[in-house]
């Protein structure tokens, strides 16, 4: 029974891998086609060439019999074609059609004495050998690339079809209005036997998954059609169809579950697996091949997030989001390991254009070196408590570069740190801060942390005391985005800020009305009674620059005067 299931997985299995990988042949109606033009060229050929008329051609006696030679070789590609074209079939035909004139030419030669048929005995043993050094060379060069698309379609340590298969598999269905689901499939703590008991036993409990997953896949005991694929480490796919209900999908889930959570025995070791599952349906929750295995992966990742309940969940267009904030983590972890967050600076300037100093902006890159804008990453870093890590490796890096241009360039400019309400809650912060000073050799004086007013929401009494210690270091302190918050005047009244920053929102439309223009008047006002300098951010056009010059404004941040500048940049303005 084994032995025979073995063999129906085999069928199954390597039948559709044969499929995926099979070299596209031209269409039958071609090769008959082929077929009739040789026949044809054969007829004209025979009539010709016993056809003694001579025609005059512009001037020239030509006769009929030449005509042969000429119909004749246009058979003989006919020939190769097939041959070339049509692998054994082709061959075989070639050969039979060929091989059945010989005796017609004998007997000309010798009976009729119609010596035209030497040269069709020649050319047709000549057309003979060239079909078989054609054929000869196909079968080799055929069994070659069918190794190589075997290699392209099947992942080596299992045999189950790959990545590629795969997808080659749904575009066919997709192709075909085939309804259909694909199930992302993820090991849960799989890293941990590689990392306990070595690679060998985790490619081990991999094949051994794969080898039930395939005998169950090729056995049909399911009621349903799956096609199983690995895609790499512990991840797998699984597509099914023939189904009636989404039902049917859950029910051929939970089997392959049941085989996956049955022991593993490794070198006398048990070892026992779950995994998290997450299916999509085509056409109801995508209809490109690309997005439904999205919409699969999104759907397990939300399987995992849910930990204990094992489940298979089905997308939905929230998992989705879920998916891009993991990840987005993942790129956030991945580029504060590998040197991927940098900073820029950009300058800010008094109302007379002096440099007052660089505000240093977070920035990060992807593995591949493209840039991630701060909007996609500085929300996810916030929400995964990652944003103080950002916050920190930009402070050292910006401290450490304006120290040493500062010294070089015997410049005194003020660094400007932006710090997140979860950054400056921390127990130590302050030791955080005074290692950065002493480490980087800036002075306290140059450096101007800024914090958002909303943290006084948060906790009033530790975020005060916090803000004395570090006015007692001698380092300034701004609140930034002003107004875009509580903006409760007695907070503004406790806080001992230096700097006052009005949100680049009000600046925007500051000159669209009158009321517009007298809010900012009145933030600058109130500013510069609580003894408060005052910057506007997002400068852009010379008509807010004059209107901020009028209304007093102490300094100027935006694209008009200055853009986010690279550190060697931001040295060359100094």
């Amino acid at each position: 029974m084994e032995k025979k299931e073995k063999n129906a997985s085999k069928q199954n299995i390597d039948g559709a891998l044969k499929q995926i990988s099979a070299h596209r042949q031209l269409p039958k109606s071609v090769f008959v086609l082929l077929l009739v033009l040789y026949l044809l060229t054969n007829f004209v050929v025979t009539r010709v060439s016993h056809d003694m008329t001579v025609i005059l051609l512009f001037g020239t006696r030509f006769p009929v019999t030449a005509l042969a030679g000429i119909f004749s070789s246009l058979g003989n590609i006919c020939i190769v074609f097939m041959v070339l074209f049509f692998g054994k079939l082709g061959f075989v035909v070639a050969l039979s059609v060929l091989a059945l004139q010989f005796p017609v030419q004998i007997m000309g030669m010798f009976f009729h004495h119609h010596m035209n048929s030497i040269q069709g005995f020649f050319a047709n043993l000549f057309a003979i050998i060239t079909c078989l050094i054609i054929y000869v060379n196909n079968r080799r060069i055929e069994r070659y690339q069918m190794r190589l698309r075997s290699q392209a379609v099947v992942d080596p340590l299992t045999g189950l079809p790959n990545r590629f298969a795969c997808v080659e598999m749904a575009e066919k269905f997709i192709s075909k209005s085939v309804k259909f689901a694909v199930v992302s499939v993820d090991l849960d703590n799989f890293k941990g036997i590689n990392d306990t008991m070595g690679h060998e036993t985790g490619d081990k409990a991999i094949a051994q998954i794969a080898g039930r997953w395939k005998a169950l896949a090729d056995s049909r005991k399911t009621g349903t059609r799956e096609f199983v694929a690995r895609l790499s480490g512990d991840d797998f796919y699984l597509l099914i169809w023939n189904y009636g209900s989404s039902q049917d999908i859950l029910d051929t889930i939970n089997c392959y579950k049941a085989e996956l959570e049955r022991k593993i025995t490794i070198d006398g070791c048990d070892y026992f697996m779950t995994a998290g599952f997450g299916y999509a349906e085509f056409p109801e929750d995508a209809d490109s091949s690309v997005s439904i295995f999205a919409c699969a992966s999104a759907a397990m990742h939300e399987a995992k997030r849910r930990g204990g309940e094992k489940r298979a969940v089905r997308f939905s267009a929230n998992h989705l989001r879920s998916a891009q904030t993991l990840e987005m983590e993942r790129k956030i972890r991945a580029a504060l390991d590998n040197d991927g967050v940098f900073f820029q600076l950009q300058p800010q300037f008094d109302t007379e254009r002096k440099l007052r100093g660089f505000e240093a902006l977070a920035r990060m890159k992807d593995a591949d070196g493209s840039l991630i804008s701060p909007v996609d990453f500085i929300p996810v870093a916030e929400r995964m408590g990652l944003v103080d890590k950002i916050d920190a490796l930009v402070f050292r890096k910006a401290a450490k570069f304006l120290a040493d241009l500062m010294k070089e360039r015997g410049k005194k400019i003020i660094l400007c740190i932006n710090v997140s309400v979860r950054h400056l809650m921390k127990n130590n912060f302050l030791d955080e801060l005074k290692e950065i000073i002493d480490s980087s050799g800036i002075a306290p004086g140059n450096l101007e942390i800024e914090i958002t007013e909303s943290i006084m929401i948060d906790s009033a009494e530790k975020a005060l005391e916090c803000i004395k210690q570090v006015k007692e270091m001698g380092v300034k302190v701004a609140i930034d985005d002003f107004g875009t918050g509580y903006s409760s005047l007695s907070y503004l009244n406790k806080l001992p800020a230096d700097i006052l920053k009005i949100d680049k929102s009000f600046i925007d439309v500051m000159n669209t009305s009158e009321s517009s223009k007298k809010y900012v008047a009145t933030i600058i006002s109130l500013g510069h009674l609580l003894n408060l300098k005052v910057i506007s951010e997002g400068v852009e056009t010379a008509d807010q620059l004059a209107t901020l010059e009028n209304i007093g404004c102490d300094y100027i941040q935006g694209f008009l005067w200055g853009r986010p500048l690279a550190p060697q940049d931001a040295a060359q303005l100094v």
